[in-house]
């Protein structure tokens, strides 16, 4: 039992409710959505579930959930892996360009933190390419050290203006920032749906009490050209799914 789910279980005299604040707890570490966050940089290792393999990965103090795989990545990488997003490399539009056709689209993970999505990403598809986004330099300079680590050459890690303009993506795959607040929330979301080429897919996990319904309805209410599903539920978790119409541009609309 971690420090945090003792004290919590010592608290609330629940064990799974203790759990799960403990999680919250854990995941949430100090500015993890600032650009230089504050305290020493101390790498350290743990070992993680990528791609259906066990990896060993560098995390560190000031990133998002830096002790662990948190739960809600882990219920989008096991969605993603199941399956149930397979079918899609073979989905996009490709009259317009064939240099954009399906194997040479690239895929887009927002606030990548020490990487796991983009990992998982570039592991599953090794013709891809797979950027990875944070407005955090530290989320990116470990995210960069695991994509080496794990001899990946096709992530690329860059702060988010930095990805070139008119580049479109066939996958956008997130655990998005929540807590930076619901405004801020929608300026990301509103800045890189739009990007999604034609057939391209959005997939977000998102916690039921932070949100999910909320953002569900807000997201296919802003888009309209955007076909919003919601596939799993899983563990208090809801992963959403944003599909953008294939031969037509979501920021068209």
């Amino acid at each position: 039992m971690s420090g945090f789910t003792q004290k919590a279980t010592e608290i609330y005299g629940h064990r799974a409710m203790a759990q799960a604040i403990a999680e919250i707890l854990e995941g949430v570490t100090e500015h993890y959505f600032s650009a230089s966050p504050s305290g020493d940089y101390r790498p350290r290792e743990i070992e993680v579930v990528l791609a259906g393999a066990p990896r060993t990965v560098q995390t560190a103090g000031g990133v998002f959930s830096p002790e662990h795989l948190d739960r809600g990545t882990e219920i989008l990488l096991a969605h993603l892996d199941s399956g149930l997003e397979a079918a899609h490399d073979t989905e996009l539009d490709t009259d317009s360009d064939p240099d954009q056709g399906p194997t040479a689209a690239p895929m887009l993970d927002i606030g990548c933190g020490w990487g796991p999505i983009a990992l998982a990403a570039a592991l599953n598809h090794p013709e891809r390419e797979v950027w990875a986004i944070d407005v955090n330099e530290r989320s990116r300079e470990l995210t960069r050290a695991n994509a080496d680590r794990l001899g990946l050459t096709n992530v690329r890690v860059c702060a988010p203006e930095e990805v070139p303009a008119d580049l479109q993506f066939a996958e956008i795959r997130s655990n998005p920032p929540i807590r930076v607040g619901k405004e801020a929330l929608h300026e990301i979301l509103q800045q890189w749906l739009p990007r999604l080429a034609p057939g391209g897919v959005a997939s977000l996990v998102v916690a039921k009490h932070l949100g999910a319904d909320s953002l569900q309805r807000w997201i296919a209410a802003e888009f309209p050209s955007l076909e919003v599903s919601r596939p799993t539920r899983s563990k208090g978790f809801h992963v959403l799914r944003a599909e953008a119409a294939a031969g037509s541009e979501d920021s068209e609309a």
